[in-house]
């Protein structure tokens, strides 16, 4: 099946003028000597071995590879709980689950990134994600290419210094090629990305982006996303006694909402000082009970409370821009819930940065107070 956007390929082949949105076009760049690869050690020897978590007699997740060994140490954030997944017929439930809660040690991100980047704002990271998700929503590609693209980006900057604002750009559509190529069954052309991008950047200058990237994340392009669990979280909630867990069982409109609210959270740089799993379930709090959350993603309410806190504005903002709508796409009928949509999110992103707090800890509102009517 085609993820790709026959109006823009149409629009890319008859009109070159259009673009997504609006870009200027700027002087070609030499990305190689911009982001001074041998400066920062990306010439890599090889690819490391693939790291594998192994669970310690004292209920510890250590991930064993080339990479300086850590533990997570037993908090209540960290401590192997038993997994909530259900029996499955093709595995252990619980070696599933340890590995993907290994995952988010092994793929780690954080915003302290934009302390080496004295020129780069929080702010021209929000409309690169926003611009991405655009450019994902006029090619059909599915939202776990997106957010594969945002945590490659994120990670590709934990990696680097000094990264001028005028590539931003260039990583971003570079991240979002290497996102399509690992999740889309057929992902844009080259030359399509380079379209997108209004002449500012040429199709070598994105394929050495691309190993400068690769490199840089040694290979590791596999991490469990923010979508992907809350994709699983909701699944897990929605199931019966006799489900299969690879059968989607969720109601297809109340995903679309929480990903709403989800891609509007990531836009935030904020949204980097917090776990996927525990952001995933901030987001399902909002639309369950959270006792449920709490049993479909093992994490105790400790844990939820300072995301759930900073989550409110964004979830007030969402609300009063009203619900999103589950949109039909020609080349897709199936899994058009799991295709990326675009909103007005920076719109909603300037309401939630005005919005304050005042409670210590706003709770997610009763069933009777749910931001919208959701039957699971």
């Amino acid at each position: 099946m085609t993820r790709q956007s026959g109006r823009l390929q149409k629009r890319s082949e008859n009109a070159p003028g259009q673009k997504v949105s609006k870009q200027s076009n700027r002087k070609k760049v030499q990305p190689l000597s911009k982001l001074q690869c041998e400066k920062n050690q990306l010439v890599l020897e090889g690819v490391t071995k693939p790291c594998t978590v192994i669970e310690s007699p004292e209920k510890r997740v250590r991930i064993d590879c080339d990479e300086p060994v850590y533990q997570v140490l037993p908090g209540r954030d960290a401590l192997v709980r038993p997994s909530p997944l259900p029996h499955l017929g093709w595995g252990s439930s619980e070696d599933v689950w340890l590995k993907m809660v290994g995952k988010e040690q092994n793929y780690r991100h954080s915003k302290s990134f934009m302390q080496k980047h004295p020129t780069i704002k929080p702010r021209m990271r929000s409309i690169l994600l926003d611009w991405l998700i655009e450019v994902s929503d006029a090619y059909t590609l599915h939202r776990q290419t997106f957010y594969l693209a945002q945590d490659y980006f994120d990670r590709f900057m934990l990696t680097q210094s000094d990264v001028e604002k005028r590539v931003l750009q260039l990583i971003g559509i570079t991240c979002l090629f290497i996102a399509a190529k690992m999740e889309e069954a057929r992902p844009p052309k080259l030359s399509q990305m380079a379209y997108v991008t209004a002449g500012t950047y040429y199709e070598d200058e994105i394929l050495q982006m691309e190993l400068i990237i690769l490199k840089a994340l040694r290979w590791n392009l596999c991490p469990e996303t923010a979508v992907s669990w809350l994709k699983l979280y909701l699944q897990v909630a929605s199931m019966n006694v006799n489900s299969d867990l690879l059968e989607p069982q969720f109601p297809h409109d109340a995903y679309v909402q929480m990903t709403r609210l989800l891609d509007l959270c990531v836009l935030n740089i904020n949204s980097l000082d917090f776990q996927y799993r525990v952001l995933a379930a901030s987001v399902l709090c909002h639309f369950l009970q959270q006792e449920e959350v709490e049993k479909v993603s093992g994490l105790s309410e400790d844990v939820l409370r300072p995301c759930l806190t900073w989550m409110s504005p964004f979830a007030v903002s969402v609300g009063r821009f009203g619900r999103a709508t589950l949109r039909d796409f020609s080349r897709t009928k199936e899994d058009r819930h799991d295709i990326q949509t675009h909103s007005d999110y920076m719109s909603m992103l300037d309401v939630a940065s005005g919005q304050e707090v005042n409670s210590p800890f706003l709770s997610p509102p009763s069933s009777m107070e749910k931001m919208w009517d959701i039957n699971l």
